[in-house]
């Protein structure tokens, strides 16, 4: 076992600032010299960000079906051997999704603390921090529970009332008023990646918000009542729970675009393929970086379409990859990896870019969301299948006929799950708007850069995860 205090951040909804809160709570924490952990739970790219700069260390994603048990355990388990507080930010609301972060609080006992927009309530926080607390608990049982944050508070009047609403009163955990340092900037896939503002600028960001959070009850805690109130015992992994995988990829080099076009990564996945023996090497398209010697290529998410311009321009790198394709050598797109090897990329101004062509068609960005869900995929008929998810605004146009589709995950609202396509010289090519967890099958991701990829290579037909 390793005990650290831990807290589970939370909320009714989407947008009611546990991320910020988080971010605040990591850098407050940091700044007075804690050693802090902070993990996301669910798929997202963006929040990460702005948690690493806050806390100082790397932040992984934690997900009971995604990620799965196993894996969480064992990352809690490290990360509490070495900190001295783990914060776990939840995704979308409390009980949201199949599983939730509650079911992952009960799992490992997450304390929850509970951001709440109280902006437009008074004494109805009561009831809502009530249904939160012990929703379904009878089928359930007891959420390990730490308390509640007021978010977007008026005045101390206001705040006094959000107050007595609560119970039991050691719950109250504070508030925070309305103010611009607690809302972080946006735009259509989610949050501003904190790198992009420069670093000066975000931390000057999350500073103003741990101001404000080290007023509150919550901030005048020391790490003696951080111990007290919430530790956590957290199990060491148990034998078996990670399979063994040979590192099939010994002796290859995979080189990975990352820059803001191409920033969409897991650390997990960049982990997964030096386990597995390969050599990673990063470059910049943006930057002008050349295509650097390598065995396999992985292009994954980001925002193409804010750069379409500038990836257009390197008429360099789009032969190279040309040359790399008809080399034989695999290359694996993800999302907006993908858009960047069709023919063209419409934006949402409506200007059609020239992009570097080695699939036929287009992708055309709108304003309504086009994919959303947990997904799996069969990616190989001797592993089992990738786990991961979509989030896209563009929509692809193609005379490619997909070698497969992925299958929503269990409880998804979804009835089709994204298109598997396989194109470029000798079949080279293989791209999806789906976003792998590599760790959920090594041997199937082996196959994504091994040489052969094929639309025959694959059992991509959607079997059932």
């Amino acid at each position: 076992m390793a005990d650290c205090p831990a807290l589970l951040i939370t909320a009714a909804a989407s947008g009611q600032g546990k991320t910020t809160v988080t971010a605040a709570l990591a850098r407050m924490l940091a700044r007075r010299g804690w050693r802090v952990r902070v993990f996301k739970c669910g798929p997202d790219f963006l929040d990460p960000f702005w948690h690493q700069l806050a806390s100082g260390a790397p932040v992984h994603n934690v997900d009971l079906w995604m990620t799965g048990e196993a894996d969480i355990r064992a990352r809690l388990h490290a990360a509490a051997g070495e900190a001295d507080v783990l914060l776990v930010e939840g995704v979308m609301g409390l009980h949201d999704g199949t599983p939730s972060a509650a079911d992952l609080a009960r799992r490992f006992g997450l304390p929850v603390l509970a951001v709440v927009q109280a902006g437009a309530m008074a004494q109805t926080l009561g009831a809502v921090v009530h249904g939160l607390r012990h929703y379904k608990e009878d089928s359930n049982g007891r959420l390990p529970w730490a308390g509640v944050l007021a978010n977007g508070v008026a005045s101390a009047g206001h705040a006094a009332l959000l107050q007595g609403a609560v119970d039991p009163p050691e719950g109250w955990l504070g508030h925070l008023p309305r103010s611009a340092a607690m809302q972080l900037p946006e735009r259509h896939l989610g949050l501003v990646a904190a790198h992009e503002l420069g670093q000066d600028a975000a931390l000057a960001r999350l500073d103003a918000a741990a101001d404000l959070l080290a007023a509150t009850p919550l901030g005048a805690l020391t790490l003696d009542d951080w111990r007290a109130r919430w530790a956590v015992a957290f199990a060491a992994p148990a034998a078996g729970d990670a399979d063994a995988v040979p590192p099939l990829l010994a002796g290859r080099t995979v080189a990975v675009a990352r820059d803001a076009a191409f920033a969409f990564i897991y650390p997990a996945n960049v982990a997964t393929l030096q386990a597995l023996g390969a050599r990673v090497v990063f470059f910049s398209p943006l930057a002008g970086d050349a295509l650097p010697e390598c065995d396999a290529l992985w292009l994954p998410g980001g925002y193409p379409e804010l750069h379409a311009a500038a990836l257009a321009a390197r008429s360099d790198l789009r032969s190279a990859l040309h040359r790399h394709a008809a080399d034989g050598k695999p290359i694996w797109a993800e999302c907006g990896g993908m858009m960047a090897l069709f023919e063209e990329l419409v934006t949402a101004d409506g200007a059609a870019h020239a992009m570097w062509g080695l699939l036929p068609g287009r992708t055309t960005m709108q304003k309504k969301l086009a994919g959303l869900g947990m997904q799996a995929w069969a990616a190989a008929a001797d592993a089992p299948p990738l786990r991961g998810h979509s989030f896209h605004y563009s929509v692809c146009d193609t005379p490619l006929a997909p070698v497969g589709r992925t299958t929503p995950a269990p409880g998804s609202a979804r009835r089709e799950g994204e298109a598997v396509y396989v194109g470029g010289p000798r079949g080279a090519v293989r791209g999806s708007y789906f976003h792998a967890w590599l760790a959920s099958s090594p041997r199937a991701a082996v196959r994504l850069f091994s040489s052969g990829i094929g639309a025959g290579s694959a059992c991509s037909k959607g079997d059932q995860p």
